[in-house]
């Protein structure tokens, strides 16, 4: 059968449910948000006028949750409207409803009578065939289905999202033994390919994958912080960025989590596992259910109500502008520490995860102790639950770095510290080794992971290495570059032939941002493209898309030789154009940040593939600067493109809204308000998941392509010259006397405008792309000399944050 998922409910508007919500509105997916009814009129919603039959107040845990996302913070909501997607309602009086829906997540209390019974109120209103999922973090999906009909329990399953939902990676998918292998599998290539999610296969066992060994490992740390007295602050500072793991570290994420929920999860191992034999876990002072017990001076925590940054103190407590750490033994919090050894020094100058973590793990010192003590516990414990929790080691590794920001999962942490070497350190000090990994290095397998020359990666698993199986929509620059794949490349940039007759181009300079060097690269790249190839995608695998231009050799120049500086913009401005003038389609594809530079590489290009997470905005404003590249120029086109042929439209306010986004630095919170900005419009697409955005942009080229793709006419464009320059200004100078501007704001809003119009002419009066690029250029070298722009230039190299002078 062709399945979709046309419409979904969700039951219950917790923080979660609420969540999901959002991300299934965020993708287009008109979504019930239902809840219970409340007990009781309380005298709040007497003054209001309701009765307990009037529906704001039978909807009112629903509709007080969709309040809630609109204040949010991250926004669960890509763009506010579309909280339109989202209908609030109750379990008793909009149950007849889910007959018109495709999938019903449950998302109520973590509680399985209250669940079960909840799925025996909503069978009977259920369609045949459609899909029921709970998204527990924990309780049996086995134990959920008792008692409903052979129908239900063939489309059950669980769903595991990770909070929040429109941000964390990770999607458990739990199938039970009743579950029908054709909803198994349409819900994982759902989960990928529509939702944007990591699917991973999970079995039914407590806390699935990544909460089991998530936790597993957190309190371990806690362990052994406690038995070799560190403090928090040494703990998080070498537990972090230090191993792969996210800035958050230990005590931070647990603030961040919140201490009640943590202490819920860890509570939910420990009620359904017995204190038993494996041996596994005798390092950590006991078996398995007593590394899940939550020690005392927690539980004093969660009494005190000291539950992290909701509560407003947790382990850190904020005290002005200084952070304070707490002291496990005293509950007094003092000035925050970091654990610095020979070790941690090593570690710093080592270039590569694997070698930082060799000098510390290795090293015979207090950080060297610490990471050890943390690390060999939970590498054991992983491999130990192989098999139970997951079907494979891919699954486990994929678990720990989608939900919880692990740059290596533990089976890759322990091909980068060496599988030989530490379970030979494991043996000297005592520690139980599964015996999988004994036979698996007896047999001559010293990796659990194994890549070969075309980048194929493959894995251990039952005696041999399998073929790891990607989504074939995932393209990999690593692996198309050791096949040998690289047309041409420079320091800044590489030239990558994708297949299908598509050529892709990479910047791989530090932080992407833009040089000469990959000026070069777009001249030649695009030459290459016209002339073998049908297309050209530019986009990268990094960590963002592109920072902006290389702001160093920006004020280098500046204060060096400004006429250099003038050929720079030149150049940079004539690679934006031959982007926007090449006659084979060029299909940007912009995530993460895409600021300044980078924003202007995208804008003149046929299309942009974005993804959910794409923050595009033209920024320089906050270095003192105005865009040099083009980029003033192309958004206001972009404005102009999408408005109707032969339609009056007042041409104010399109300037205005142009010189309101540059002035005030506005960058997007995804890729949806990026549309909303007019970085992207009605042609350009947005991919949910990341992963497959080199596909989506690859597949926008060969469609450019197929219908025979010509490049754009040049056209003059109407400004609205001196009188709207004017009008312009208006707005800039009563910010000046509100006091919200600085003078040197003002000069550079003066600057702006004075392009953004087009200069002295008439209102209307239509100018060539080159007499725009002039005015762009000169007024960026005007303000790239200005000592204050200087000076707000030095201070973000430094700083990494803007100046106001």
């Amino acid at each position: 059968m062709v399945r979709r998922i046309q419409k979904a409910a969700v039951l219950g508007s917790g923080v979660m449910g609420s969540g999901i919500a959002a991300h299934l509105a965020n993708i287009g997916i008109p979504t019930m948000l239902l809840d219970i009814v409340p007990k009781n009129l309380s005298d709040k919603d007497a003054a209001k006028g309701w009765t307990m039959e009037h529906p704001s107040f039978r909807n009112q845990f629903s509709e007080n949750a969709l309040k809630k996302l609109l204040k949010q913070k991250p926004a669960p909501l890509t763009v506010k409207g579309n909280l339109s997607l989202i209908t609030p309602g109750n379990l008793e009086d909009d149950l007849e409803s889910l007959k018109d829906c495709d999938w019903i997540i449950e998302v109520v209390v973590e509680n399985l009578d209250v669940k079960k019974q909840v799925f025996e109120k909503i069978e009977p209103f259920r369609k045949e065939g459609s899909i029921i999922s709970s998204n527990t973090s924990g309780i049996s999906i086995e134990a959920m289905k008792e008692g409903r009909s052979e129908d239900f329990r063939k489309h059950f399953l669980g769903t595991h999202f990770f909070n929040p939902p429109r941000y964390l990676k990770l999607l458990e998918v739990i199938p039970t033994g009743e579950t029908d292998p054709e909803v198994l599998s349409f819900m994982k290539e759902f989960g990928e390919d529509v939702l944007g999610k990591g699917v991973v296969l999970a079995k039914d066992t407590p806390n699935f994958i990544a909460n089991r060994i998530g936790t597993y490992g957190l309190l371990v740390t806690v362990q052994e912080m406690l038995k070799g007295g560190y403090s928090v602050g040494e703990v998080d500072s070498i537990t972090g960025p230090a191993i792969g793991r996210p800035k958050s570290a230990t005590f931070r994420t647990l603030d961040v989590v919140g201490l009640d929920t943590f202490a819920h999860v860890a509570k939910n191992v420990y009620d359904q596992v017995d204190g038993d034999e494996k041996n596994v876990y005798d390092q950590v002072d006991g078996d398995e259910k007593n590394v899940f017990e939550i020690p005392a001076f927690i539980q004093t925590m969660l009494e005190k109500g000291w539950y992290g940054s909701k509560s407003g103190q947790g382990f850190y407590l904020k005290q002005g502008k200084e952070i304070l750490e707490l002291d496990p033994e005293t509950l007094e919090y003092g000035p925050r520490k970091k654990l610095k050894t020979a070790s941690t020094e090593l570690s710093r100058n080592e270039k590569g995860l694997n070698n930082k973590m060799k000098a510390l793990v290795y090293a015979k010192d207090r950080a060297g102790s610490l990471l050890w003590n943390i690390l060999s516990p939970v590498l054991l414990y992983s491999a130990e639950l192989h098999g139970e929790i997951a079907d494979d080691i891919v699954a486990i590794d994929q678990a720990m770095k989608w939900g919880f920001g692990w740059e290596k999962g533990p089976f890759e942490t322990w091909d980068a510290i060496g599988v030989e070497r530490s379970v030979s350190l494991m043996k000297e000090e005592g520690l139980n080794v599964p015996v999988w990994v004994d036979q698996m290095l007896e047999a001559g397998f010293t990796t659990f992971y194994s890549e070969d020359e075309s980048g194929q990666r493959s894995f251990y698993h039952e005696g041999s290495y399998r073929a790891e199986e990607k989504n074939p929509k995932h393209i990999s620059l690593k692996q198309l570059k050791k096949q040998g794949k690289v047309i041409k490349k420079n320091t800044g940039a590489s030239l990558i032939d994708i297949g299908d007759g598509v050529a892709l181009l990479e910047f791989h300079s530090q932080n992407n941002a833009i040089g000469l060097d990959i000026l070069q690269m777009i001249n030649s790249s695009v030459d290459e493209v016209e002339k073998n190839y049908k297309g050209l995608v530019i986009g990268n695998q990094g960590k963002n898309f592109c920072v902006g231009a290389n702001l160093a050799m920006i004020l280098m120049e500046a204060q060096d030789d400004v006429y250099e500086l003038d050929m720079v913009v030149r150049h940079f401005q004539s690679a934006m154009m031959k982007i926007k003038y090449s006659s084979k389609p060029v299909v940007a594809a912009p995530f993460g940040m895409t600021l300044g530079g980078g924003s202007e590489v995208c804008l003149p290009a046929a299309r942009i593939q974005a993804t959910m997470e794409t923050y595009m905005g033209l920024v320089e404003a906050g270095v003192g600067l105005i865009p040099g590249g083009g980029g003033n120029k192309e958004l206001y086109m972009k404005h102009l493109q999408d408005l109707p042929n032969g339609v009056d439209f007042d041409l104010q306010k399109v300037a205005n809204k142009v010189f309101e986004t540059i002035a005030m630095a506005k960058v997007s919170t995804s890729g949806d308000e990026a549309r909303e900005n007019n970085f992207l419009n009605k042609r350009d697409g947005v991919s949910v998941n990341q992963d497959h955005q080199l596909y989506d942009a690859k597949q926008a080229v060969l469609a450019l392509h197929q219908t025979g793709y010509r490049a754009p006419q040049r056209k003059k464009v109407p400004v609205v010259g001196e009188t709207g320059y004017g009008t312009l200004l208006l707005g800039a100078q009563a910010m000046l006397h509100s006091g919200y501007i600085s003078e040197h704001d003002l000069k550079i809003a003066k600057k702006l405008a004075y392009v953004i119009a087009g200069g002295k002419v008439p209102f209307g009066t239509e100018v060539d792309e080159q007499y725009l690029l002039d005015l762009e250029r000169e007024a960026f070298l005007s303000l790239v000399a200005e000592p204050k722009s200087q000076q707000r230039m030095q201070h973000m190299l430094v700083k990494g944050k803007p100046l106001r002078n």
